[in-house]
């Protein structure tokens, strides 16, 4: 059986490990460059393990090939969105289609309200799990 010690969202890469430092996720940054990845910044306040779609923070970064731009996109996210949570999306374009190839949380609200499963008894035996997020429990303008 899996646990989380942490009791924090774990999506992507490095969710287990504390937070990455700036340092950190420039170097990230750099080694997906390097493979000729296209980075993005999304943000969300509903973190749901099926809310695939984040709000985009700008546009993609197809054409920056240094690090430091990417970290200034994600500077300026952070100043927008401080109580949000914030993932960096690394696109791989080399084969004439969009596909993820990394992506990592680098922001995250102070209070993780976390989920909770709901379970339903249907015809039979037959058991049906919903999982909720806590999040969504306030408005959307409210949830951190």
């Amino acid at each position: 059986m899996m646990t989380n010690p942490t009791g924090r969202l774990t999506q992507g890469q490095f969710s287990f490990l504390p937070d990455l430092t700036d340092a950190e996720i420039a170097l990230q940054i750099e080694y997906g460059l390097k493979k000729g990845y296209a980075w993005s910044v999304e943000y969300t306040d509903d973190p749901h393990p099926r809310n695939t779609y984040w709000e985009m923070f700008g546009m993609p970064m197809f054409d920056l090939k240094d690090a430091a731009g990417v970290m200034m996109e994600l500077q300026a996210c952070r100043k927008t969105f401080p109580n949000h949570y914030i993932r960096m999306m690394a696109f791989d374009s080399t084969r004439n289609v969009e596909t993820i190839a990394m992506s990592f949380i680098v922001n995250r609200p102070a209070n993780e309200p976390g989920f909770g499963v709901v379970r339903q008894e249907t015809n039979g035996r037959t058991m049906r799990y919903t999982v909720h997020s806590y999040a969504t429990d306030k408005p959307e303008a409210q949830r951190y």
